[in-house]
């Protein structure tokens, strides 16, 4: 009876264990069995492996990482709060499929909605937040496809803003990889899809994330699985081990759990073959400006990301940086201010440029300080 009871458990212990142990040799990637796949460099959003990325193909649930971008944005903007209450419609709550049993008139919060896509997946919830930001569902799927325009999503169309199956809704793994991308750029975005469990609803009801790279892959920290009959099992994921970040889409595995085996063996690929060289880690100190006319005499300069590069183990080629930062900055200064530069070199032509940036407001001095900083310039030193 023990052996009956952990079996099941051991299995898949062995089946993790399997995934995650030695990296694969290129020859090994024919055990990929997804239609179609990618894997980029999330820092320079370079290629480094691909299948068929550019065939149109269903994504079902993955489309909802469009309307976490769009939801985010406009929490960046200011034209939504965090606590502002959303209202579902009907249409919203009959949505069916993977969903968190909205009822016609609930309110909830606009996180716990976002969480609710983000960690269960809620097609219920994707709808509900679509109508709050655009007014009706139509008028979201409109943004959703302005935007896949915008980012040069090229192979794709949305025609709703969860993933149900439905004719003329598509895109393909080389542009979920640019929405990936894009994705990086809004830090809740990866905080959400990094949540492994959350109680809803008081606690009353627990959301578990369906990306289960979470638990099972090191540096896994986001983003949306999707799976529906047509589209088989499909997973847009991230991991950053050592400073690299990489990017793997995987579309129409077609077996059960496929999308995560499938991303893993990528992933293993990629962090085998590939290494990250970094100068200026994001939001590092790279040097101090000095200010006039504020109540301040200096302010930091930091990388508004990481300013390094990717490359191949065992190349030959010269990595280098250049840091070029403004002397003097006359006040006021704000936080985020561009101040510089790192330029990154490789092989000697330049590759990549990171912003330095203020990392603090420096206001104006008043007169009296002013004059109080001449006397002590003009005389004590």
């Amino acid at each position: 009876m023990i052996v009956k009871k952990w079996l099941p458990c051991l299995l898949c212990l062995i089946f993790i264990i399997s995934l995650t142990g030695p990296a694969l040799a290129s020859n090994d990637l024919e055990n990929v069995k997804a239609e179609a796949y990618i894997l980029t460099d999330a820092d320079s959003g370079q290629v480094l492996l691909a299948q068929n990325e550019h065939k149109r193909l269903p994504p079902a649930s993955m489309t909802k990482l469009m309307t976490m971008l769009l939801a985010v944005e406009a929490l960046e903007e200011g034209r939504v709060s965090l606590k502002e209450k959303v209202a579902t419609s009907e249409y919203a709550a009959n949505m069916g499929g993977s969903q968190i049993y909205l009822a016609p008139g609930e309110e909830m919060t606009f996180e716990d909605m976002l969480i609710a896509i983000a960690v269960g997946s809620a097609n219920d919830a994707s709808v509900a937040v679509g109508e709050k930001l655009a007014g009706s569902n139509k008028a979201f799927v409109a943004k959703m496809n302005a935007k896949a325009k915008q980012l040069g999503m090229k192979n794709t169309h949305f025609v709703n803003a969860n993933g149900l199956h439905a004719e003329d809704h598509y895109t393909s793994a080389a542009d979920m990889a640019i929405l990936a991308r894009n994705a990086l750029n809004y830090p809740r975005i990866l905080e959400y899809t990094s949540i492994k469990e959350y109680p809803l609803r008081d606690g009353k009801f627990i959301l578990y994330n369906t990306n289960k790279l979470l638990w099972w892959y090191k540096g896994a920290d986001g983003f949306k699985t999707g799976r529906t009959e047509e589209a088989k099992n499909c997973l847009t994921s991230t991991a950053k081990q050592d400073g690299l970040r990489l990017i793997s889409v995987v579309m129409a595995s077609p077996e059960t759990r496929g999308h995560f085996r499938d991303s893993m063996q990528i992933f293993n690929y990629g962090f085998a073959k590939y290494a990250y060289k970094i100068f200026v880690p994001q939001d590092s100190v790279a040097g101090m400006v000095t200010v006039g006319k504020g109540n301040q005499d200096k302010v930091e300069a930091v990388a508004a990301q990481d300013a390094g590069s990717i490359f191949e183990k065992g190349e030959k080629a010269q990595i280098t940086n250049q840091k070029i930062l403004l002397k003097y900055v006359d006040a006021p200064v704000k936080k985020g201010q561009k101040l510089g530069e790192v330029r990154i070199y490789k092989n000697g032509k330049q590759h990549k440029t990171v912003d330095l940036i203020a990392n603090t407001d420096i206001k104006r001095g008043g007169i009296t300080n002013q004059i109080k900083k001449m006397f002590v310039e003009t005389y004590l030193l």
